[in-house]
Protein backbone atom coordinates (compact mmCIF):
# COMPACT_ATOMS: atom_id res chain seq x y z
CA UNK A 1 0.00 0.00 0.00
CA UNK A 2 1.29 3.28 -0.84
CA UNK A 3 1.54 6.20 1.69
CA UNK A 4 -2.01 7.80 1.95
CA UNK A 5 -0.99 11.26 0.02
CA UNK A 6 -0.73 9.20 -2.97
CA UNK A 7 3.27 10.47 -3.02
CA UNK A 8 6.40 8.43 -2.00
CA UNK A 9 6.47 6.63 0.82
CA UNK A 10 6.98 7.89 4.36
CA UNK A 11 7.93 7.16 7.86
CA UNK A 12 5.15 7.79 10.37
CA UNK A 13 6.26 8.05 14.14
CA UNK A 14 2.87 6.97 15.33
CA UNK A 15 2.23 7.63 19.63
CA UNK A 16 0.42 4.65 20.93
CA UNK A 17 -1.44 4.90 24.34
CA UNK A 18 1.14 5.03 27.80
CA UNK A 19 -1.87 3.38 29.43
CA UNK A 20 -5.80 4.01 28.48
CA UNK A 21 -6.36 2.40 25.29
CA UNK A 22 -8.59 5.10 24.32
CA UNK A 23 -6.05 7.35 24.07
CA UNK A 24 -4.80 6.30 20.40
CA UNK A 25 -5.87 9.10 17.85
CA UNK A 26 -8.45 8.29 15.38
CA UNK A 27 -5.82 9.46 12.69
CA UNK A 28 -3.21 7.03 14.32
CA UNK A 29 -5.50 4.20 13.89
CA UNK A 30 -5.85 5.03 10.43
CA UNK A 31 -1.54 4.68 9.70
CA UNK A 32 -1.81 1.90 11.43
CA UNK A 33 -4.25 0.11 9.89
CA UNK A 34 -3.03 1.38 6.29
CA UNK A 35 0.78 0.76 7.07
CA UNK A 36 2.98 -1.53 4.64
CA UNK A 37 5.22 -2.72 7.90
CA UNK A 38 5.09 -1.93 11.24
CA UNK A 39 7.92 -1.72 13.17
CA UNK A 40 7.59 -2.26 16.97
CA UNK A 41 9.58 -2.05 20.26
CA UNK A 42 7.55 -5.63 20.90
CA UNK A 43 5.55 -7.37 18.58
CA UNK A 44 3.59 -8.65 20.89
CA UNK A 45 2.90 -5.19 23.17
CA UNK A 46 2.11 -4.13 19.76
CA UNK A 47 -0.32 -7.22 19.10
CA UNK A 48 -2.46 -6.32 21.76
CA UNK A 49 -3.05 -2.76 21.16
CA UNK A 50 -4.06 -4.05 17.53
CA UNK A 51 -6.50 -6.43 19.42
CA UNK A 52 -7.78 -4.15 21.48
CA UNK A 53 -8.12 -1.37 18.54
CA UNK A 54 -9.86 -3.94 16.20
CA UNK A 55 -6.68 -3.58 14.29
CA UNK A 56 -5.25 -6.33 11.84
CA UNK A 57 -2.20 -7.20 12.01
CA UNK A 58 -1.67 -9.08 8.40
CA UNK A 59 2.11 -10.33 9.16
CA UNK A 60 2.83 -6.24 9.03
CA UNK A 61 4.50 -6.51 12.24
CA UNK A 62 8.18 -6.02 12.88
CA UNK A 63 10.57 -5.85 15.77
CA UNK A 64 12.71 -3.08 15.80
CA UNK A 65 14.95 -3.08 19.09
CA UNK A 66 17.72 -1.48 20.21
CA UNK A 67 20.17 -4.01 19.18
CA UNK A 68 19.10 -4.09 15.81
CA UNK A 69 18.13 -0.43 15.42
CA UNK A 70 21.00 0.34 13.10
CA UNK A 71 20.84 -2.60 10.69
CA UNK A 72 16.86 -2.34 10.07
CA UNK A 73 17.16 1.50 9.38
CA UNK A 74 18.64 0.70 6.28
CA UNK A 75 15.73 -1.89 5.81
CA UNK A 76 13.43 1.17 6.64
CA UNK A 77 15.47 3.81 4.46
CA UNK A 78 14.70 0.86 1.22
CA UNK A 79 11.09 0.75 2.24
CA UNK A 80 10.09 4.27 2.04
CA UNK A 81 11.89 4.93 -0.62
CA UNK A 82 10.27 1.84 -2.95
CA UNK A 83 7.55 4.32 -1.72
CA UNK A 84 5.96 2.47 1.38
CA UNK A 85 4.16 3.35 4.09
CA UNK A 86 6.20 2.48 7.21
CA UNK A 87 4.84 3.19 10.63
CA UNK A 88 7.08 3.50 13.69
CA UNK A 89 5.79 2.25 17.16
CA UNK A 90 7.58 1.47 20.85
CA UNK A 91 5.65 0.22 23.43
CA UNK A 92 3.97 2.91 24.89
CA UNK A 93 4.17 6.20 24.12
CA UNK A 94 6.04 8.40 21.56
CA UNK A 95 8.85 6.59 19.82
CA UNK A 96 12.32 8.05 20.58
CA UNK A 97 11.79 9.37 23.49
CA UNK A 98 14.05 6.55 25.89
CA UNK A 99 12.58 3.97 23.46
CA UNK A 100 14.23 3.02 20.09
CA UNK A 101 13.46 4.86 16.99
CA UNK A 102 15.66 7.80 16.91
CA UNK A 103 18.79 6.13 14.40
CA UNK A 104 15.62 5.01 12.32
CA UNK A 105 14.03 8.92 12.25
CA UNK A 106 17.42 10.23 11.52
CA UNK A 107 18.29 7.57 8.78
CA UNK A 108 15.13 8.50 6.51
CA UNK A 109 15.50 11.78 7.17
CA UNK A 110 19.38 12.08 6.10
CA UNK A 111 18.15 10.14 2.68
CA UNK A 112 15.85 12.81 1.97
CA UNK A 113 12.91 11.22 2.47
CA UNK A 114 9.67 12.37 4.17
CA UNK A 115 9.34 11.62 8.11
CA UNK A 116 5.60 12.49 9.72
CA UNK A 117 4.11 11.58 12.60
CA UNK A 118 0.67 11.62 14.69
CA UNK A 119 1.59 13.12 17.84
CA UNK A 120 0.19 11.87 21.02
CA UNK A 121 0.50 10.24 24.43
CA UNK A 122 3.66 10.91 26.25
CA UNK A 123 4.42 10.15 29.75
CA UNK A 124 7.08 13.12 29.85
CA UNK A 125 4.57 15.62 28.83
CA UNK A 126 1.44 13.95 30.58
CA UNK A 127 3.42 14.22 33.92
CA UNK A 128 4.81 17.71 33.44
CA UNK A 129 1.16 18.67 32.54
CA UNK A 130 -0.08 17.40 35.92
CA UNK A 131 3.12 18.36 37.84
CA UNK A 132 1.45 21.78 39.02
CA UNK A 133 5.29 23.33 38.19
CA UNK A 134 6.39 25.77 35.56
CA UNK A 135 6.59 23.67 32.45
CA UNK A 136 7.72 26.45 29.98
CA UNK A 137 11.09 25.21 30.37
CA UNK A 138 12.04 22.21 31.25
CA UNK A 139 15.16 19.51 30.68
CA UNK A 140 14.44 15.72 30.13
CA UNK A 141 16.76 13.30 31.67
CA UNK A 142 15.50 9.68 30.74
CA UNK A 143 16.49 6.83 33.58
CA UNK A 144 18.45 7.94 36.19
CA UNK A 145 22.23 6.39 36.15
CA UNK A 146 22.26 3.44 37.85
CA UNK A 147 26.42 3.74 39.04
CA UNK A 148 26.54 5.44 41.89
CA UNK A 149 29.56 8.14 40.27
CA UNK A 150 27.09 9.10 37.16
CA UNK A 151 24.14 9.33 39.48
CA UNK A 152 26.23 11.97 41.83
CA UNK A 153 27.29 13.77 38.82
CA UNK A 154 23.94 14.00 37.69
CA UNK A 155 22.90 15.45 41.08
CA UNK A 156 25.20 17.98 41.36
CA UNK A 157 24.37 19.04 38.20
CA UNK A 158 20.19 19.35 39.30
CA UNK A 159 21.47 21.07 42.44
CA UNK A 160 21.77 23.65 39.73
CA UNK A 161 19.62 22.73 37.28
CA UNK A 162 16.83 26.74 37.25
CA UNK A 163 14.55 24.37 34.46
CA UNK A 164 11.49 21.76 35.71
CA UNK A 165 12.99 18.24 35.45
CA UNK A 166 11.57 14.95 34.22
CA UNK A 167 13.08 11.66 34.27
CA UNK A 168 11.55 8.27 34.64
CA UNK A 169 12.66 5.64 37.41
CA UNK A 170 12.40 2.15 38.11
CA UNK A 171 9.41 1.17 40.92
CA UNK A 172 12.06 -0.88 42.77
CA UNK A 173 14.69 2.16 43.26
CA UNK A 174 12.28 5.32 42.90
CA UNK A 175 12.63 5.44 46.75
CA UNK A 176 16.00 5.46 46.65
CA UNK A 177 16.43 8.02 44.19
CA UNK A 178 13.93 9.93 46.27
CA UNK A 179 16.10 9.83 49.51
CA UNK A 180 19.10 10.62 47.83
CA UNK A 181 17.77 13.91 46.25
CA UNK A 182 16.27 14.85 49.79
CA UNK A 183 19.71 14.35 51.32
CA UNK A 184 20.96 16.89 48.67
CA UNK A 185 17.95 19.43 48.88
CA UNK A 186 15.22 18.54 50.89
CA UNK A 187 12.84 21.40 50.40
CA UNK A 188 12.81 20.92 46.66
CA UNK A 189 9.55 20.25 45.48
CA UNK A 190 8.78 17.32 43.61
CA UNK A 191 6.05 15.71 41.60
CA UNK A 192 5.96 11.38 40.97
CA UNK A 193 3.26 10.45 38.03
CA UNK A 194 2.50 6.73 39.04
CA UNK A 195 0.62 4.25 36.37
CA UNK A 196 -0.58 7.90 34.92
CA UNK A 197 -3.87 7.12 32.66
CA UNK A 198 -4.33 3.91 34.20
CA UNK A 199 -6.97 3.00 36.68
CA UNK A 200 -5.02 3.42 39.65
CA UNK A 201 -3.42 6.56 38.41
CA UNK A 202 -1.91 8.04 41.22
CA UNK A 203 0.36 11.48 41.53
CA UNK A 204 2.28 12.32 44.42
CA UNK A 205 3.39 15.87 44.94
CA UNK A 206 5.10 17.77 47.75
CA UNK A 207 8.87 17.88 49.33
CA UNK A 208 11.28 15.50 48.39
CA UNK A 209 11.61 14.90 52.22
CA UNK A 210 7.94 14.60 52.24
CA UNK A 211 7.20 12.68 48.73
CA UNK A 212 10.30 9.71 49.53
CA UNK A 213 8.34 9.12 53.09
CA UNK A 214 5.20 8.53 51.32
CA UNK A 215 6.40 4.78 50.27
CA UNK A 216 9.13 4.37 52.57
CA UNK A 217 6.92 1.63 54.21
CA UNK A 218 4.83 0.59 50.94
CA UNK A 219 6.13 -1.09 47.67
CA UNK A 220 6.13 1.01 44.78
CA UNK A 221 4.47 -0.82 41.52
CA UNK A 222 3.79 0.46 37.96
CA UNK A 223 5.48 3.36 35.34
CA UNK A 224 7.10 5.86 37.16
CA UNK A 225 7.79 9.63 35.91
CA UNK A 226 9.18 12.23 38.26
CA UNK A 227 9.08 16.18 37.97
CA UNK A 228 11.56 18.27 40.12
CA UNK A 229 11.39 21.63 40.55
CA UNK A 230 13.84 23.48 39.55
CA UNK A 231 16.20 25.18 41.68
CA UNK A 232 15.40 28.89 42.88
CA UNK A 233 17.30 31.59 43.74
CA UNK A 234 18.53 31.79 47.87
CA UNK A 235 19.56 34.77 49.47
CA UNK A 236 23.05 33.86 48.81
CA UNK A 237 22.55 34.14 44.99
CA UNK A 238 20.05 37.08 45.01
CA UNK A 239 21.82 40.00 44.77
CA UNK A 240 23.92 37.92 41.42
CA UNK A 241 20.53 37.38 40.30
CA UNK A 242 19.70 41.05 40.94
CA UNK A 243 22.62 42.25 39.30
CA UNK A 244 22.56 40.58 36.26
CA UNK A 245 18.58 41.90 35.86
CA UNK A 246 19.47 45.10 35.92
CA UNK A 247 22.42 44.72 33.75
CA UNK A 248 20.31 43.47 30.98
CA UNK A 249 16.84 45.73 31.56
CA UNK A 250 19.26 48.67 31.69
CA UNK A 251 20.81 47.33 27.91
CA UNK A 252 17.17 47.34 26.91
CA UNK A 253 16.26 43.82 26.86
CA UNK A 254 12.72 42.99 27.66
CA UNK A 255 11.67 41.72 31.25
CA UNK A 256 11.13 38.35 29.43
CA UNK A 257 14.30 38.23 27.41
CA UNK A 258 16.30 39.64 30.54
CA UNK A 259 14.63 36.58 33.16
CA UNK A 260 15.68 33.65 30.23
CA UNK A 261 19.13 35.35 30.30
CA UNK A 262 19.67 35.76 33.66
CA UNK A 263 18.05 32.19 34.19
CA UNK A 264 20.16 30.24 31.97
CA UNK A 265 23.21 32.14 33.30
CA UNK A 266 22.90 31.94 36.80
CA UNK A 267 21.29 28.44 37.30
CA UNK A 268 18.35 29.69 39.33
CA UNK A 269 14.14 28.94 38.44
CA UNK A 270 12.70 31.12 36.09
CA UNK A 271 9.97 31.65 38.30
CA UNK A 272 12.20 33.31 41.31
CA UNK A 273 14.06 35.56 38.55
CA UNK A 274 11.07 36.55 37.18
CA UNK A 275 9.46 37.72 40.57
CA UNK A 276 13.21 39.91 41.01
CA UNK A 277 12.51 41.34 37.61
CA UNK A 278 9.13 42.49 38.54
CA UNK A 279 10.68 43.88 41.68
CA UNK A 280 13.13 45.77 39.90
CA UNK A 281 10.12 47.15 37.36
CA UNK A 282 8.16 48.07 40.17
CA UNK A 283 10.82 50.46 41.71
CA UNK A 284 12.13 52.23 38.65
CA UNK A 285 7.93 52.88 38.18
CA UNK A 286 7.74 51.13 34.95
Amino acid sequence: MRDPAGGGGQLVVVATPIGNLGDLSPRAREVLDRADVVYCEDTRRSRILFSACDLKARGRLRSLREHNEATLSVEVVDRVAAGELVALVSDAGTPGISDPGRRVVAAVAEAGLIVSTTPGPSAVVAALSVSGFEIERFVMEGFVPRRAGERRRRFDEWAREGRTVVFYESPQRLVTTLVELASRFADRRVAVGRELTKVHEEVVRGTLRDVASHWADGEVRGEVVVVLEGAVATSANAEAVRASLVEELSAGASVRDAVNVVADRLGVGRRAVYDAALAIRSERGS
